[in-house]
């Protein structure tokens, strides 16, 4: 499950991104939503996508050797996947699935727009939208020293909920909010 309503965020970060694409359209940037809150399955499909067997068997092993078992049957439960990669983080570890992150396109003569290069304007979407994100104190995945993520904006500097719980912890959470459904 993946949602594309920013009532699914919490207040503060709901808040913010609402401003934060009026102030886009203010600069004739148009950026839309098309992820707010992700489930952890959808994580694991998604951090599934380019990873080897022995990746994946290796990291289901991991939280289970810590009690993650959660963790574990999502990796587990959503099969192969395929695709380029998009995420180095794992399920529980984006802020995705904390309702703290959003992910949005820019919008150009009504269609999607994804080059970071393009400008329209002599602006480019992807780069208004990171600096007017870093303006209301947001952090902006495009502006990442590695693995740049231009269409990610999340509430916290924290790189993951990593940062401040432990994995089990982490996996209990997951749990408790997003069940045993794949």
């Amino acid at each position: 499950m993946a949602s594309r309503d920013v009532k699914d965020l919490v207040p503060e970060l709901r808040t913010k991104a609402l401003t934060l694409l009026q102030n886009c359209q203010n600069r004739g940037i148009e950026m839309r939503y098309y992820q707010t809150l992700r489930d952890p399955f959808e994580q694991a499909r998604l951090w599934r996508q380019s990873r080897s067997n022995e990746e994946i068997s290796q990291k289901i092993n991991e939280f289970r050797g810590v009690g993650a078992d959660f963790l574990a049957f999502c990796l587990e439960s959503v099969g192969p996947q395929f695709g380029r990669p998009v995420t180095n983080a794992l399920p529980g570890f984006s802020w995705h699935q904390w309702g703290e992150a959003v992910d949005a396109f820019w919008v150009v003569n009504g269609a999607a727009e994804w080059s970071t290069t393009k400008k329209v304007n002599g602006l480019n979407g992807y780069r208004v939208y990171a600096e007017e994100a870093q303006k209301l104190g947001l952090t902006a995945g495009g502006l990442w020293p590695r693995f740049k993520d231009w269409v990610h904006v999340q509430l916290r500097a924290a790189n993951s909920p990593l940062d401040s719980q432990t994995i089990k912890q982490i996996s209990d959470v997951m749990q408790e909010r997003f069940g045993r459904r794949a």
